[in-house]
């Protein structure tokens, strides 16, 4: 049949076709394990040695990373049960709207050993604007007599100072805790008795005012004179990758008092571990309480610098003060101009760490105080306010 014959004929020709031939064994593929270890050790080197300049990782639009920001992150910790609480109450208060006051005033704390210097000066600042502020004073050695009536009845019960430690700290919220009895005060500024204004009432009053956040300074220091103040004794509710260093001298809303008057958590660990020669190391708590503080409960909620200006060029222990011959306009005028805030860590690097004042989003004058001016100054200083303190 013509069906069978056309299967031989098939069959026939599957017959002749070639066999299969013979395949080299496969060379292996060196040149991508050469290059898996070396992407390896890239990672390696890019981990132990991450690059800090800018042009070293212009290929990210987020700036450098270390190998660890891609790991997963590590598990948190569990809190325990006075972390629970008092971040429960700190959050509570930070969610709630801010109380609207008929009447909003400024509340300028004065801390003093005694008498205020400046007290004539500050008289001329107050002038004419009665009803927008309120003046407490600390007093922590002598009582002062005072010169203007803005300051007559305004001392508050007072306790002994000591630099360096938490009776500092303590001064500070006896004087919020004062002020915040006044339900019309809304921001709360902290002046020590060498602080001098630097503009007049309207544009410091309208600069604290109607800012969204407060002004605590906040910088992470590496050196012996930041994280070397460390003790592990704050462990586990103060970790060191929360340690911060900052000057004393705040100006903050009203929700920002209250948190701070409300937290005893983080403040009886500064209160117990961060004095003046603890275990070898000089801890000065009120440089670093309330800056460690708001790094860990609203970090996204201040400025990270003080709206009070201070001179550190002679790397002293103690800012420089200024005499009769230093005050002339140009330096009320050189101060007022600043407008970037700077600082300087105290380890070998002495990295100087630096970021725009920003007053809502717009860059503006980082300062509206200034001190330590001695008492020396004072005819100057009267003598020259109605023209530096205008903007």
């Amino acid at each position: 049949m013509k069906t069978s014959k056309g299967w031989r004929i098939s069959i026939g020709d599957m017959q002749i076709l070639p066999g299969s031939r013979h395949r080299a064994p496969l060379r292996k593929p060196m040149w991508i394990i050469v290059l898996i270890l070396f992407v390896c050790v890239f990672l390696i080197c890019a981990y132990i040695y991450p690059p800090h300049s800018s042009t070293a990782c212009f290929f990210s639009s987020r700036g450098c990373k270390s190998l660890s920001a891609w790991l997963p992150p590590v598990p948190a910790r569990e809190y325990t049960d006075a972390e629970i609480a008092s971040r429960a109450v700190i959050r509570d208060i930070l969610s709630s709207p801010p109380i609207v006051s008929k009447n909003p005033k400024v509340a300028f704390m004065f801390l003093s050993p005694g008498d205020l210097p400046f007290e004539r000066l500050w008289d001329k600042f107050f002038q004419g604007h009665e009803g927008k502020f309120s003046v407490y004073v600390h007093a922590s050695k002598t009582k002062p007599v005072h010169e203007s009536r803005y300051f007559v009845d305004r001392d508050i019960r007072s306790d002994q100072v000591v630099w360096g430690k938490i009776s500092m700290v303590d001064a500070e919220r006896r004087l919020l805790a004062n002020a915040l009895q006044d339900p019309d005060n809304m921001h709360f500024v902290l002046l020590s008795d060498s602080c001098v204004p630097l503009y007049n009432f309207d544009y410091i009053y309208n600069y604290l005012m109607y800012s969204n956040i407060s002004f605590v300074d906040c910088f992470k220091d590496p050196g012996p004179h930041g994280n070397g103040r460390y003790s592990d004794h704050m462990l586990p509710e103060v970790e060191v990758k929360d340690f911060r260093k900052g000057a004393q001298w705040f100006s903050m809303k009203r929700q920002h008092a209250i948190i701070v008057m409300a937290d005893n958590l983080y403040y009886s660990k500064f209160r117990d571990y961060c004095q003046p020669g603890l275990d070898g190391r000089n801890c000065i708590a009120d440089e670093h309480y309330l800056p460690t503080f708001f790094q860990m409960v609203d970090p996204g909620g201040i400025a990270n610098w003080s709206v009070t200006h201070v001179d550190w060029s002679e790397r002293k222990w103690h800012p420089k003060s200024y005499r009769e011959h230093d005050v002339t306009y140009e330096l009320l005028r050189n101060i007022t101009s600043i407008d970037v805030s700077v600082h300087v860590t105290s380890d070998e690097k002495k990295q100087v760490q630096s970021w725009p004042c920003l007053w809502n989003g717009v860059q503006k004058p980082c300062y509206l105080f200034a001190r330590k001016f001695t008492p020396e100054t004072l005819n100057k200083l009267l003598h020259l306010f109605s023209n530096y303190s205008t903007p």
